[in-house]
């Protein structure tokens, strides 16, 4: 998981200096880059990184890979907001890291689940449709007290640990999706799903309580 988080960051890295060394007139419209090799070398990365890099910069229109020529400068700023981008890729990266905690603690739930858990689900399920009406912060919030009950019934203290370490950064990111993908604590995102979760965590079906986790995280990284 930790690998996986630093690759990421510095894909981002990568891309922030491509994009400043673009900013900077250093490469002319039509004209080749360097070859990845030579990348690499100058951005302190592996080529796999750079490849990674202009992948994201040719999403923007900004790159164009050319099968057997290389890549080419196609334009010098992207064709959407830069932030929003890395406010998105960030999002995903956090939806990435909830994959690997969050579908094996709805599956722990379901066959270590205890009526101390139940009732902490039905409550936390409760607060979080109350919380719609509360503003974002409110909801993300109850949203993440309802995961939370869900990764404490699996009754693995790693599990708990690596989550609880983890909230910080997973509260921030859902407030950006929030923000970036325009949704409203008021819409409830996803109701339907958290109260299916909480009902196959209770009837002690652990393979559609994994389903609906990971089908709930997918749909957060295209609403």
């Amino acid at each position: 998981m930790t690998s996986s988080i630093r690759r990421h960051l510095l894909t981002d890295q990568a891309a922030e200096l491509l994009r400043s060394r673009i900013d900077s007139g250093e490469w002319e419209i039509g004209a080749k880059l360097p070859g990845e090799t030579t990348l690499a070398a100058e951005l302190g990365v592996g080529r796999s990184t750079v490849r990674e890099a202009v992948r994201m910069l040719a999403g923007l229109g900004m790159l164009e890979s050319r099968q057997g020529a290389g890549v080419f400068l196609r334009r010098s700023s992207p064709r959407q907001d830069w932030d929003r981008v890395l406010r998105t890729e960030e999002i995903l990266h956090v939806v990435e890291v909830r994959n690997t905690v969050e579908i094996e603690a709805a599956r722990l739930a379901a066959t270590r689940r205890d009526e101390a858990d139940l009732q902490a689900l039905r409550r936390a399920l409760d607060a979080r449709s109350a919380a719609s009406g509360a503003g974002a912060a409110a909801f993300v919030d109850a949203d993440i007290a309802l995961h939370r009950a869900v990764v404490v019934a699996a009754h693995n203290p790693v599990l708990t640990e690596l989550f609880e370490t983890f909230v910080p950064r997973l509260r921030d990111a859902m407030l950006d999706l929030m923000d970036v993908w325009e949704m409203t604590a008021s819409s409830q995102p996803d109701a339907d799903a958290h109260r299916l979760l909480v009902e196959a965590i209770a009837d002690g079906d652990a393979a559609k309580a994994a389903r609906i986790s990971a089908e709930h995280l997918e749909r957060l990284r295209h609403p």
